[in-house]
């Protein structure tokens, strides 16, 4: 080749999109003129991007900890076979760390005229909407020595769902609910205004509950059973405030707080009662309100699934209206929120008799099992100042939680795996007593 034609295709090679040329070979271009062209070759061959044609399929939804597909389908409509690597583009959560890049990266070859389907496998670690807008595909030549390289815009959306997983204590609390409910054996001394049936008295029966005609045509004192009512209104609030946003172990207190509404909502559906939601923290952040029974769980996971703290003070006051002007006759409120002393000395206590004067209120918050583990801590000087410190934090919190049990309130206290059912328990014996 002369000096001229070498310059030529030097200049020719070096016009190449920059990122075509396979690193290894940058370096020996300007002394190696058969190979300068063997790489111009296999660029000319290698298969054209742009006229490349995609199609999503897929999931849209998917719990949070479990497995999601995403399909793209790859059509090649050029006359050239296409070796490419194809890049779909999805945010670093929709994967576990350090698995992303090999999970979205996809070598491929599709002869002319013909389709491939390629699937990425998502498993998203946090709640909320993941979203996809471009692929990236970078076609090579016959040997590998260079490649073209473009993008295409094609959008997808998946929505990661709370994971739920206190529904595995669904099946009991809905067998206690039947015995409650007279489909078993077992009758309750429930309070509701629906006659069930007669049955000797056992010490420990409310004496109110003394069917004295009845006594008086037997030898035995008999009481009057109630099948609890059904038809109540309950109004889950969740605080959305900064408190919500620390870290029990590895699970957010919102998200805990979350998987305890969920079941609330699952066992209180199924007992015939209407679930509405409320989340609030200087505003209003997300409400559910009049679905029927079999809607109202699906509706809550897929508006959970957004739902963020907010690192603000929450309106005590505002919040208060809400759940008033969300519960205009007697209701169930629960609201999920924590037990600091401040928040709920400066905001709560002094809207609490605005809702305890008409309806029932029971306030649920999630406890630090750290805390615990702190007042145990024994051996070293060290230790027994963290012992200290976690024993005045569970003093202070017993404190907080005894103030509001003062003005009425039903308060459940427990540690992220364990609220959900603590709370499904308190509801079920505020029914069976009557109180809702």
């Amino acid at each position: 080749m002369t000096l001229t034609g070498r310059t030529a295709l030097l200049a020719a090679i070096g016009s190449l999109p920059v990122g075509i040329l396979a690193p290894s070979w940058t370096g020996m271009l300007a002394v190696n003129a058969p190979l300068s062209l063997a790489i111009l070759c296999d660029y000319a061959l290698a298969a054209p991007v742009r006229t490349l044609r995609f199609t999503r399929s897929g999931d849209t939804s998917v719990r949070l900890g479990e497995n999601a597909q995403v399909h793209l389908l790859l059509e090649n409509p050029s006359r050239r076979r296409l070796r490419a690597v194809v890049r779909d583009a999805w945010p670093p959560s929709s994967w576990p760390v350090g698995t992303a890049q090999d999970a979205s990266r996809h070598k491929v070859t599709v002869p002319a005229g013909e389709r491939r389907r390629l699937t990425t496998v998502l498993r998203p670690t946090r709640r909320g909407d993941r979203q996809a807008e471009r692929i990236t595909v970078r076609s090579y030549g016959p040997l590998g020595l260079a490649a073209r390289q473009g993008g295409h815009r094609l959008p997808w959306k998946v929505r990661v769902l709370p994971p739920f997983t206190s529904r595995k204590h669904l099946p009991s609390k809905l067998a206690r609910l039947r015995e409650m409910d007279g489909r078993t054996s077992v009758l309750t001394r429930g309070e509701g205004t629906e006659f069930d049936s007669l049955r000797e008295y056992v010490p420990g029966d409310d004496t109110r509950s003394i069917d004295w005609r009845a006594t008086a045509r037997q030898s035995n004192v008999a009481v009057r059973t109630w099948r609890p009512e059904r038809d109540r209104h309950l109004l889950l609030v969740l605080d959305t405030g900064r408190t919500s946003a620390g870290r029990v172990g590895n699970v957010p207190r919102l998200d805990a707080a979350m998987d305890a509404a969920l079941l609330l909502t699952a066992l209180a559906s199924r007992a015939g009662d209407r679930v509405d939601l409320l989340a609030y923290d200087r505003r209003l952040r997300a409400r559910v309100q009049g679905r029927a029974a079999r809607d109202v769980l699906p509706v809550m996971v897929d508006v959970m699934a957004t739902l963020e703290p907010e690192l603000v003070e929450t309106d005590a006051r505002g919040l208060s209206a809400a759940a008033l002007a969300g519960a205009p006759r007697r209701s169930l409120i629960v609201l999920l929120t924590g037990l600091d002393a401040a928040p709920i000395e400066e905001g709560l206590l002094s809207v609490l008799p605005q809702l305890t004067q008409r309806h029932t209120v029971v306030v649920a918050a999630v406890s630090d099992p750290h805390v615990d583990r702190m007042t145990r801590s024994r051996g070293t000087t060290e230790a027994v100042y963290e012992a200290a410190a976690g024993a005045q934090a569970q003093a202070q919190r017993h404190r907080t939680a005894e103030q509001l049990r003062r003005h009425g309130v039903t308060v459940v206290d427990a540690k992220p795996e364990d609220l959900a059912p603590a709370l499904a328990d308190a509801y079920l014996a505020l029914k069976a007593a009557g109180r809702l």
